[in-house]
């Protein structure tokens, strides 16, 4: 199995372990990182959840909490950064078939980065974007 790209819910689902995480984006991500490849996040993502985290939505310490397990080997998980790639690839996903920015930012990161995307979003699975749910 090769690397995936995983959307901020996914990345969170996993951190904490919850059910809400698909029994295949799951299995993904397990044998990802039973491969020796890393489950990749974008970067936005830690904003996303540092935000959250200030609305009270998500836990206060969920973004420490990720960033040990970056630092933790063998822990799988990997940031990666928002290219010039990125932003490039980000203009063939059109806003109104994905309106949030940071949802358009991490598809563009997968698409980019010749990746499946593990996600829930349904708007995003919906652009022909390769997928895991």
């Amino acid at each position: 199995m090769s690397s995936v790209v995983v959307d901020t819910h996914a990345l969170v689902w996993y951190v904490e372990g919850s059910t809400f995480l698909s029994a295949r984006a799951l299995a993904a991500m397990h044998a990802a990182v039973a491969s020796g490849e890393p489950i990749l996040f974008s970067s936005v993502s830690l904003v996303e959840i540092a935000y959250l985290a200030e609305k009270g939505k998500l836990p206060p310490t969920l973004f420490d909490r990720i960033i040990q397990l970056i630092r933790q080997p063998g822990s799988g998980l990997q940031p990666t950064n928002f290219t010039f790639e990125m932003a490039n690839s980000l203009r063939s996903i059109s806003r109104v078939d994905v309106p949030d920015m940071p949802d358009r930012m991490i598809a563009a990161t997968a698409l980019a980065l010749g990746l499946p995307l593990v996600t829930k979003d349904s708007r995003i699975r919906q652009t022909g974007i390769p997928t895991i749910w």
